[in-house]
């Protein structure tokens, strides 16, 4: 892979319009916006912009939360998000600008009424009420990584300096493991065909934590594994209010189990399928993809989107489709010719596909794969190349899988020719996916097959992978005369080459 290739495969990408829908009935963000608007009268506010405890209990009733035990928090929770998002504004009063006496507890320091943001939500573009979305989760993946309050409010009760160490809370660590995490969640999210497939926590905890060259995880790091899952857990529970995540959090009964037992390292044994889900499950959602996409960018990470080179030129079309996964691979394709005529569109196809470097091989595969979905009023472009040394046997291969008439007969030069391309394209894949190298194995026992004497006329094939994809028909054909006959075939083309 060249170093200007993207670092990580390419996403799926919701319209702006869905994830914008999305973001508004997020429950945290949709209470957000419920309650800037119950300020239009002015609400009397505390320090910091906090609800006063009579104007909290009208948030609550609000909310219709009134019920829920959890009502408060909840309220609370969507309030600080509207004050940290601009959809409530607050204005102190002149009071307490020019006292600097002690407030009195449950004083009144100032009146929030909607902010300029509010308005966006329903005169905005879609990417406006993102925008105040991607704040608002940036508040949030804060608080995810907060150390707990309760352990902060029994030091200051005690009358003690603050000491981070001795709540066992490191603030740089806690939020690089979380962005590891939604790092490690994007991944899996981009190479899954099933982009809803869940991921269980024991499983992407483990991706931080044990080694990829540890065979068999120490105790130690079993107990690490437990320990950053039940970390995990209680951050997931923080970010599916705005929408990042879909969560299911570990079972409390296992909690209760394990804790129980005294056993941390049980999380991170494997684990039935009956009760797996019980360990916490966890996905991106549509939105939470967009989101860490946008996070990625912004940390200068290159995160491409399925539809991001429908403006590119062919060249950097054909550059990137050989690592995009097969089904991104097409939709990247069928926007960018949608977004052109068909003749067109192949001229330029063809164009970019030719060339004797080392990548040229991949080009034109991904060039052959484009050109499978273009539609039939392609025809002239594919004709124009038909005596192209390079591009005249895709062309007939095009050509005769629409049924065409009048397709001249390609040489015996040209079909030895796309033969070694083809499979030179290929060789990369193989060498690194078990997948891949079977579907080349069968390729190359099929051209053997097909051609008797093969191997006396293929090492005279005037292209520069020629000595390296005989060498590969050596190693991958099964049978052990005609692995070595294309192991002296790859020697006479490597002598002709001057290698």
């Amino acid at each position: 892979m060249s170093a200007d290739r993207p670092t990580l495969p390419p996403v799926r990408l919701h319209s702006d319009a869905e994830l914008a829908r999305d973001a508004l009935s997020a429950p945290l963000f949709a209470r957000a916006a419920q309650l800037a608007r119950w300020a239009e009268a002015g609400v009397p506010v505390g320090v910091g912009g906090e609800l006063l405890e009579e104007q909290l209990a009208a948030a609550v009733d609000h909310l219709d939360l009134a019920g829920d035990e959890d009502g408060a928090g909840y309220a609370a929770e969507a309030w600080q998000l509207a004050v940290d998002t601009g959809l409530v504004e607050i204005e102190e009063t002149e009071e307490t600008e020019a006292d600097g006496d002690e407030l009195p507890d449950e004083a009144a320091t100032g009146t929030a009424a909607p902010g300029e943001e509010l308005s966006l939500l329903t005169s905005g573009s879609p990417q406006d009420i993102l925008d105040i979305w991607l704040g608002g989760m940036e508040t949030v993946l804060a608080d995810a990584v907060a150390p707990d309050l309760s352990d902060i409010a029994d030091q200051i009760a005690e009358g003690g300096d603050l000491d981070l160490d001795a709540i066992d809370w490191n603030p740089e660590e806690e939020a690089e493991l979380l962005d590891g995490i939604l790092g490690n969640l994007y991944l899996l999210t981009a190479l899954n065909e099933d982009p809803a497939q869940a991921v269980p926590l024991p499983a992407l905890a483990a991706s931080m934590i044990v080694p990829d060259d540890m065979d068999e995880p120490t105790d130690d790091i079993l107990e690490e594994v437990s320990e950053a899952m039940m970390r995990l857990d209680d951050q997931f529970r923080v970010l599916q209010p705005i929408g990042l995540v879909d969560y299911q959090p570990v079972d409390e009964a296992l909690i209760e189990e394990l804790d129980e037992d005294g056993t941390t390292t049980r999380a991170a044994e494997p684990l039935e399928d009956e009760d797996v889900s019980r360990y916490g499950m966890v996905r991106l959602t549509p939105l939470g993809v967009y989101a860490v996409r946008a996070r990625m960018l912004d940390a200068g990470v290159d995160a491409p989107a399925v539809g991001d080179l429908t403006d590119k030129g062919a060249d950097v079309l054909l550059d990137a489709l050989p690592d995009y996964p097969e089904p991104l691979a097409q939709a990247e394709s069928e926007q960018w010719l949608a977004a052109r005529t068909p003749v067109d569109a192949a001229r330029d196809l063809l164009s970019a596909a030719r060339g004797d470097d080392e990548d040229g091989p991949r080009r034109r595969l991904a060039c052959q794969q484009t050109l499978s979905l273009a539609g039939a009023e392609a025809e002239p472009a594919l004709r124009e190349v038909l005596d192209d040394g390079q591009l005249g046997g895709l062309a007939r291969v095009w050509l005769a899988e629409r049924g065409a008439a009048d397709i001249p007969e390609p040489s015996q030069d040209m079909i030895f020719w796309l033969t070694v391309d083809t499979i030179a394209a290929q060789l990369g894949a193989a060498e690194a996916d078990e997948e891949s190298a079977a579907e080349l194995r069968g390729l190359v026992e099929g051209v053997v097959g097909q051609h008797n004497g093969f191997f006396d006329a293929a090492w005279r094939v005037d292209h520069p992978a020629t000595a390296d994809v005989l060498e590969a028909m050596g190693r991958l054909h099964p049978d052990k005369k005609t692995a070595k006959e294309a192991r002296k075939a790859a020697f006479k083309a490597r002598s002709r080459q001057g290698g």
